[in-house]
């Protein structure tokens, strides 16, 4: 049975050395990725409503699993939006699907990034990660030919952990490519 490489690198090398980092007794201690979640808002879908298509098929190529549309939750006139209005694209992937989809974001994607230094190791106090990527074309999944306009999406990483050091030693020990505090 197949089982994906970075799954099998948590349960053979990242739980021990957590658990020895950390002082865990119990391996049902150690933090653990739940879900990555990507999701892609297109407020230019208000005007233009190809792009909210081009979106849906854009992120089920990336994740390789069926993106959902979102809807505005209030009327904000501003925007000239108004409720359950279709203006983003998400996916939550878990499991075997997760697990692919992080190796060839650390693999592939981000060093096809321009200029790249590494991420920020900013986490939201609760233990998840969110990555802004600025463009969608880093991604091999892309056809550069078929893109109508390029969009940024938000990946997070939601994790076990209440506590952001566990899950950012977590996120390291998986080979996410932190800035050093030194630059």
């Amino acid at each position: 049975m197949y089982v994906p490489t970075l799954k099998k690198k948590y349960k053979e090398e990242i739980v021990p050395s957590l658990m020895k980092e950390f002082g865990y007794k119990s391996i049902m201690q150690v933090p653990r990725l739940k879900k990555i979640v990507l999701n892609q808002g297109l407020g230019q879908a208000i005007a233009d409503k190809k792009l909210l298509e081009f979106g849906v098929k854009e992120l089920t190529d990336i994740a390789g699993q069926k993106a959902v549309q979102t809807y505005s939750s209030k009327d904000i006139s501003n925007f000239k939006l108004r409720r359950n209005m279709p203006i983003g694209v998400m996916v939550t992937l878990r499991e075997d699907r997760m697990y692919e989809f992080l190796e060839r974001l650390i693999c592939v994607a981000l060093p096809r990034i321009r200029d790249f230094k590494g991420i920020n190791a900013k986490l939201d106090g609760r233990g998840n990660y969110t990555l802004g990527i600025t463009e969608q074309i880093i991604f091999p999944e892309i056809d550069l030919d078929k893109i109508a306009k390029i969009m940024g999406l938000q990946i997070t990483f939601v994790t076990s952990t209440e506590k952001d050091e566990e899950a950012l030693a977590l996120l390291k020990h998986f080979g996410l490519p932190f800035k050093t505090s030194k630059n």
